[in-house]
């Protein structure tokens, strides 16, 4: 049986957690609102499919808050990545795409269709990097740090998107 002392304290911190509660679960909300749309547009252009991406998404926030209940941007976007590599390979660069002789002219006439198919079909880590670099506009530096690759990887991986992106678009406009 508790003494009076002991349930004097046990009720003091059962009046205590509920505020405590409420305020993680507050702040938590805000980190998922600020971010869910890109870890969410993220999953979606890497796996091409709604549902997956909605299950990715909530596993890179459980993983996230797991390690950190303030967790910043870039650990969720390293939470996502690291989810993501359970499923694809992500961190070594596959494309080759070789000098360019000649530079079709896809600006005129691609559609957003073309554009979104053309993007799925890049190799899943400079697909990663296009992404975060040229849609999310993060720095090379931040991208490297995210992938676990060097910055002249970043730079090698999203030139060679664009090539092949270049290419893909080329074939689908005429």
């Amino acid at each position: 049986m508790a003494s009076i002392g002991q349930q004097a304290k046990i009720s003091g911190y059962a009046t205590f957690l509920p505020a405590v509660a409420a305020e993680r679960a507050e702040k938590f909300q805000a980190i998922f609102e600020e971010n869910r749309h890109r870890i969410y547009a993220l999953a979606f252009w890497m796996t091409d499919n709604e549902v997956v991406a909605e299950e990715l998404m909530h596993l890179s926030f459980c993983r996230g808050f797991a390690q950190s209940s303030e967790a910043s941007a870039e650990a969720l976007d390293q939470a996502l990545i690291t989810e993501l590599r359970e499923q694809m390979p992500i961190g070594v660069l596959t494309l080759e795409e070789g000098i360019c002789s000649d530079a079709p002219s896809v600006r005129q006439n691609t559609l957003r269709v073309h554009l979104e198919r053309a993007v799925v079909q890049l190799p899943p880590t400079e697909r990663m990097i296009f992404l975060l670099h040229d849609v999310e506009g993060y720095d090379h530096a931040r991208v490297a740090r995210t992938l676990g690759i060097s910055v002249d990887e970043s730079r090698n991986g999203v030139h060679q998107a664009r090539l092949r992106l270049r290419n893909l678009l080329a074939r689908m406009v005429r």
